[in-house]
């Protein structure tokens, strides 16, 4: 399947893009607006990797990201186009990032206004919690400024930068807290332990958990509480909206595409060759997947140097996923809604040591909450469990018992389904292996455990002439917006390799700060 693009113009420079998920999507974009002939190239049948859907009595259901945060990252993304995000999807911002819920029946929703939160904290656990929390904003969104720039916008961050960079502001160091885990950290942060539970699972939005991650990443709550947007429809409506305005500009989209290997001349890459045999030459070539699969040599064994690490350090944690239509009764729901455990401690040694949590944190997104308007009767729902990340076969039983466990804790903890979902529309590790090769099932490529994780992901360059990397797997990191920020790294870099003048306005520029 191709989708139609626009006419375009002879002799430019040739790029391919090897997967059209969000990174794949918005490098083919960027290519194309900087001045180069663009083809991207999807295995599956759709557009958006892992944002996707499943098919449900409501309409489609998203099976995959559920919300927009650093929204700055998508308006320069379609300014490179010329185009105004707001005009290709429509957008709900939160007042109520999440809503919390724990078996004692207490029940704390945090907001985009901090002091909003801090007043919530206060009724729900003290005023002296609501300072703690205050201290806590502070600190993090010091984090968050200081660490940006130089590594988040940066193309390829070193130790040997960083350093100094923390010297000149020796404040930071504290606020690093750079011997400590997440979870020490929020421990001496939080006097009350659920605080302390609710913060430690920004951890898991990397695929990790609190007590091995480095402190540093308490910085993540500055990029949900900078915003959260639902976007009308679901998230597979973002990704659509990007596919269609690469197309307008020219990228040659083809779906169902399978790529068997990346073509090499003289030591560097000139093209792809498909699976039915048919070459593609390219000036340059960017893998917008997992890295692992270099790694591993499932593009060709030439390319097992690029991105080494991959096949050996450890893997992030990956989920099991359901989604369903159903109608709910009980609780109050918002758009995002978190169900702790009482044990913090027990999902994640369960996930350490491999297994299946047996007391997990619920994730629950009522997709057709928080869009202005009352819910259909029938509703759209995600649920997220942590998983460790695993391609070993299914066992059809187990999933089963496991479904039945969810829902009798979701019943225990106020919250049923009309008519009760069943276990078909389990998203399982498994199935993420399947779909994504050499992931292992992992939803956020390397584990982001030890101080240094961050530094040792591949970033967009390569060591083979005309190879460049994007995506979750690679520099800045997983989720959304770090994958799309990915994308503006290598596009930037082929396009400056390929001396082509980009038409990107200044708050965009490839390795420049984007503004939002």
């Amino acid at each position: 399947m191709r989708i139609e693009t626009a006419p375009l113009l002879p002799d430019r420079p040739r790029a391919v893009v090897i997967g059209a998920g969000i990174a794949g999507l918005a490098t083919a974009l960027r290519l194309a607006c900087g001045g180069m002939a663009v083809t991207l190239l999807e295995r599956h049948a759709h557009a958006g990797g892992k944002i996707r859907t499943l098919p449900s009595a409501a309409g489609p259901v998203d099976a995959g990201p559920t919300v927009l945060t650093m929204r700055h990252v998508f308006d320069a993304l379609f300014a490179c186009a010329g185009a105004r995000l707001e005009d290709h999807v429509t957008l709900f911002r939160q007042e109520t990032l999440a809503r919390h819920f724990w078996p004692d029946g207490s029940c704390l929703d945090l907001s985009e206004d901090p002091e909003v939160s801090a007043a919530a904290i206060a009724g729900f656990a003290g005023p002296g919690a609501a300072d703690e929390f205050r201290s806590f904003h502070k600190r993090t969104a010091r984090l968050f400024a200081a660490f940006d720039a130089p590594m988040m916008q940066a193309p390829q961050p070193r130790l040997s930068e960083l350093v100094p960079h923390v010297l000149r502001q020796p404040g930071l160091i504290p606020d690093m807290a750079p011997l400590s885990t997440l979870k020490t950290s929020l421990a001496r942060q939080f006097s009350d332990p659920r605080l302390a539970q609710l913060f430690g699972r920004y951890a898991t939005y990397v695929g990790g958990a609190p007590h091995l991650s480095p402190a540093i990443l308490s910085l993540i709550w500055q990029a949900e509480a900078a915003g959260v947007w639902v976007v009308q429809g679901g998230m597979h409506r973002l990704a659509g909206a990007i596919a269609g305005l690469a197309a307008e500009n020219g990228v040659d989209i083809r779906l169902g595409t399978h790529v068997s290997e990346i073509a090499k001349r003289h030591g560097a890459v000139s093209g792809v060759i498909l699976q039915n045999g048919a070459q593609l030459p390219a000036d340059a070539v960017v893998y917008a997947g997992d890295p692992r699969a270099l790694a591993m040599g499932s593009l060709g064994d030439s390319f097992t140097k690029v991105a080494p690490q991959t096949a050996t350090l450890p893997r992030s944690f990956s989920a099991r996923v359901h989604s369903f239509a159903a109608t709910p009764q009980g609780l109050d729901l918002a758009h995002h809604n978190v169900f702790f455990d009482a044990d913090p401690d027990s999902e994640f040694d369960d996930l350490h040591a491999g297994r299946i949590p047996r007391n997990p944190t619920i994730y629950l997104c009522a997709e057709d909450r928080g869009q202005n308007t009352p819910p259909p009767d029938t509703e759209r729902f995600e649920i997220i469990c942590n998983a460790p990340a695993t391609d070993t076969p299914n066992d059809p039983t187990e999933l089963t018992e496991w479904h039945h466990q969810i829902m009798q804790k979701m019943a225990d903890m106020g919250v049923s389904f009309t008519p009760m979902p069943t276990a078909t529309t389990i998203t399982t590790p498994q199935t993420f292996a399947a779909m994504f090769p050499d992931s292992l099932g992992a939803l956020y490529g390397q584990t982001p455990h030890g101080m240094t994780a961050a530094l040792k992901r591949p970033t967009a360059q390569t060591s083979v002439p005309g190879l460049w990397l994007a995506g979750g797997g690679t520099h800045p990191g997983a989720g959304v917006p770090m994958a799309t920020l990915s994308a503006r790294h290598a596009a930037g870099a082929i396009l400056r390799a390929q001396t082509l003048t980009s038409p990107l306005p200044p708050t965009a520029m490839p390795g420049g700060m984007s503004t939002g």
